[in-house]
């Protein structure tokens, strides 16, 4: 069974290379292309990957344009930026396809001095709690590296194009019920600058994004009408992958 990987990609040259040449047998990586100008989509393109340009410019614009672009039963989705290992997904997406899990997050495990900066660690522990608070998410990392089935995803009809779509992913999936659960993968310092918590202006538009989607949440904690999707055990998962 091939999976399909979902790379958002915004002039990631450097990186890539490392990246697509991880990618585990049986996963096919797609390098969503969102206005790269370092040549990202050409050696995306002599690694194998599909290409896919996306003129849309927004991280969400392009996770979409990749996911509509997949064509398998389960689709992963995570950074082009090295700051993932490829060999991690099975992680991710054995619970998945175990049917264990409808979505799994990989709750980041940091490796290495700068991997993520204090400033966005603390944002996304205040994001994890308010899901938690507010939905009953069983999450502590909002985390990018992420899989789920791809026919279930379109269904959510996401419809943030910039920061805020991983957020409203999760908060979708956990207002329709989804069980939603996360595992621990190894969280590297990327390749190149960041262009959320590298600059003040992508902090800025990134608070900006996830605010609007928190502000959407319609599903109470302990809605009667989707029971609280819960977290399952790693034990549960590997011992049937």
């Amino acid at each position: 069974m091939e999976i399909d990987v979902v790379l958002p990609c915004l002039n990631e040259a450097g990186a890539l290379p490392w990246v697509l040449s991880r990618m585990p047998s049986g996963y096919r990586a797609i390098v969503a292309d969102n206005g790269s100008t370092d040549g990202s989509a050409d050696v995306a393109a002599s690694f194998g990957a599909l290409v896919v340009p996306v003129p849309q410019r927004g991280f969400g614009a392009a996770c979409h344009a990749g996911l509509l672009a997949a064509t398998s039963d389960i689709v992963c989705v995570m950074d082009a930026d090295a700051s993932f290992d490829p060999g991690d997904l099975p992680a991710v997406s054995d619970p998945v396809a175990a049917g264990d899990v409808d979505l799994m997050l990989g709750r980041r495990s940091v490796r290495g001095k700068g991997a993520w900066p204090l400033h966005a660690r603390i944002g996304n522990r205040v994001l994890a709690a308010e899901l938690r608070r507010r939905i009953g998410v069983p999450v502590r990392d909002l985390g990018p590296m992420r899989a789920a089935r791809r026919e279930a995803l379109i269904a959510l009809a996401l419809e943030d194009r910039r920061f805020g779509y991983p957020l409203e992913m999760v908060v979708r999936a956990a207002e329709r019920g989804w069980r939603i659960a996360e595992t621990d993968v190894p969280y590297y310092p990327r390749t190149g600058k960041s262009k959320v918590t590298g600059t003040l202006g992508g902090t800025v538009r990134a608070v900006r994004d996830m605010r609007r989607v928190l502000a959407s949440i319609t599903a109470p904690a302990a809605s009667a009408a989707a029971p609280a999707p819960v977290a399952v055990p790693a034990s549960s998962w590997q011992a049937s992958s």
